[in-house]
């Protein structure tokens, strides 16, 4: 495994935009981004805080995962897009979300960090098994039929 792990801590946001406080217009910035990127999303998740709060939204990518945290309160907002890079290069592509992102926030202040991540660097690969790492050997385990999940309103992507 190989992946682009980029985070944007941005401050001094407009607090009172609807991005900051509405979970609908942070779904359709997110996906619109996701969408003008190139990568693919496969579910979603937005959910708004009571007043002041803001709203926290994941995409599930294909590729990964996108995560937005909004704080008015704080005019603050934190980004995480993460991109696996196995079968294709989408660090591109993670470079451009980050961007769209960060664009309609108008922050005052961007604090960006860019993390390598994966066991192959540099030619050197490491193996990994279930005895060297037990959490390996978890197994799924199926809800019972009709019972609510955590995940319970995740809506998966056409």
């Amino acid at each position: 495994m190989q992946g682009l792990h980029l985070t944007a801590d941005l401050h001094g946001c407009a607090a009172t935009q609807a991005v900051m406080t509405d979970p609908d217009t942070l779904r359709a910035l997110c996906l619109g981004a996701v969408a003008a990127s190139g990568l693919q999303a496969v579910g979603e998740l937005f959910h708004a805080f009571p007043a002041p709060g803001g709203v926290t939204g994941v995409v599930l990518l294909a590729e990964s995962h996108l995560a937005v945290h909004t704080w008015p309160e704080l005019a603050a907002v934190t980004l995480d897009v993460y991109v696996c890079n196995l079968h294709a290069d989408n660090s591109a592509r993670a470079r451009a979300l980050l961007s769209a992102l960060e664009r309609p926030f108008a922050a005052a202040h961007c604090e960006r960090q860019r993390v390598q991540r994966g066991a192959q660097r540099r030619g050197h690969r490491l193996a990994i098994g279930a005895a060297s790492c037990p959490l390996l050997t978890m197994k799924k385990v199926q809800p019972p039929a009709g019972s609510a999940t955590a995940l319970g309103h995740l809506r998966k992507r056409p």
